[in-house]
């Protein structure tokens, strides 16, 4: 069941709601109710508001159905054991970047029981993402120097009365 589920996620750096719960044999209300009951999911947000999930992020949905369906965990033991697997990934991951390999590329630690889906040995550029800029309309900025240009005035007035 495991070796079935990993060969089908496709090697791209981020996947749509609706294609995460095509993986995961789920509806999107399920991903969405786990990502407010575990921190670890945090997919960012396109310009339209869909939410895009990094491979990281699919790769612990997957560990996290694995833990509540196939393990019959409760939600706060999984959130548990699922820290627990992080820790110990992050720990071997240190391990495994300091000792390197032969052929200069770093060495890729294999979990077996960790990691359900394989690592992949190239570390993959991260897009930058682009803020869509806030719309700007005229009449706001013209109130506001009406207003700022009324202050200075103002202070300037009271400036003039200390000295005098």
């Amino acid at each position: 069941m495991k070796e079935a589920l990993t060969a089908t996620i496709p090697n791209k750096l981020y996947f749509r709601i609706g294609e995460v719960a095509d993986l995961l044999a789920v509806k999107p209300y399920v991903l969405r109710y786990w990502e407010t009951e575990f921190p670890d999911i945090k997919p960012s947000k396109s310009k339209s508001g869909q939410r895009l999930y990094k491979r990281r992020d699919v790769e612990t949905l997957v560990r996290i159905k694995d833990l509540l369906y196939r393990d019959r965990f409760t939600i706060n033991g999984a959130r548990k054991k699922l820290r627990e697997l992080i820790r110990e990934q992050r720990g071997t991951d240190e391990v495994t970047e300091e000792i390197g390999s032969s052929n200069g590329h770093p060495a890729v630690p294999v979990q077996a029981d960790l990691a359900p889906v394989p690592v992949v040995a190239f570390h993959e550029p991260k897009p930058e993402l682009k803020k869509a800029p806030l719309p700007q309309t005229a009449q706001p900025a013209l109130d506001q120097r009406k207003v700022l240009h009324k202050i200075k005035k103002d202070m300037e007035t009271l400036l003039s009365l200390l000295k005098a």
